[in-house]
C-alpha cells in the first residue's frame, strides 16, 4: 500500500532531465569571445532568457560581459538555435525513470525555467510525448522558485499539492515547491530519484 496517494511526478529539465549543455566553447567562438570566461556570462544573465523568452536581450548582456560589441540579429538567431540544441541530449537513466512511471500509470509534468524557444524544441523529442503538460517559465513570464509557477502546474494538471512530487537539480527551486506543498526532492540521480519515489511508496521494481 503506497504510503502517500501519489498521482503526478514532476520534473525539471536542465541538468535532471537533459544533460548539460557542451556547447559554450562553440557560443563563445561565435561571438568572438573568450572561451574561458564564457561560463560565467552565460549564467549570470540566464533569466532574461527563461523568463522573457528574448534572445537579443540576453546575449547582448552575455557578449558585453565579454568587453564585446553589440550582437547583430542574425547572430543572435544562430546563437539562439545553437544554445537550444545544447540542451537537448537526454540523460537516459532519467528516462528509463520517466518510462517506468508512465509504465505504473502516473501523471508525468514538465515545470522548467527555460524559453518558448526551448519549450518548442522539447515537444518534438522522443520522451517528451510522456508527459502530459509542460510548463515553462518563458510562456509565462514567471521563474521557479515564484509561488505563480507551481500554481500553474497545478492548475494544469489539477493535481492536489500533497499528491505531487518534484525533482529539481536546484535546492532554492525545491524549496519553492516545498512551500506549496508538494513533495520536492533534490535531483543528483536517477538512481537517487527512484529511491525518493520509493519512499513515498511508488515502486517501481
Amino acid at each position: 500500500m503506497a504510503l502517500v496517494a501519489i498521482e503526478w511526478v514532476v520534473f525539471d529539465l536542465g541538468e535532471v532531465v537533459l544533460a548539460r549543455t557542451e556547447r559554450l566553447a562553440e557560443l563563445a567562438d561565435m561571438l568572438g569571445g573568450d572561451a574561458d570566461r564564457m561560463p560565467v556570462a552565460y549564467a549570470s544573465h540566464r533569466d532574461i532568457l527563461d523568463r522573457d523568452s528574448d534572445p537579443a536581450a540576453y546575449w547582448s548582456a552575455v557578449a558585453a560581459d565579454l568587453g564585446l560589441g553589440p550582437v547583430p540579429s542574425e547572430l543572435v538567431e544562430r546563437l539562439d538555435e545553437v544554445d537550444t540544441a545544447g540542451w537537448t541530449v537526454a540523460r537516459p537513466e532519467t528516462v528509463d525513470l520517466i518510462e517506468d512511471l508512465h509504465t505504473a500509470g502516473l501523471g508525468l509534468a514538465v515545470c522548467s525555467n527555460a524559453s518558448s524557444a526551448m519549450r518548442q524544441a522539447v515537444e518534438v523529442l522522443p520522451w517528451s510525448g510522456r508527459f502530459r503538460h509542460l510548463v515553462f517559465s518563458g510562456d509565462l513570464q514567471v521563474l521557479k522558485p515564484e509561488p505563480a509557477i507551481y500554481d500553474a502546474v497545478l492548475a494544469a494538471t489539477g493535481a492536489r499539492p500533497q499528491s505531487t512530487v518534484f525533482f529539481d537539480d536546484k535546492q532554492v527551486n525545491v524549496d519553492g515547491a516545498r512551500r506549496a506543498g508538494w513533495h520536492a526532492f533534490r535531483f543528483t540521480d536517477a538512481a537517487g530519484a527512484r529511491r525518493d519515489l520509493a519512499a513515498l511508496g511508488v515502486d517501481l521494481e
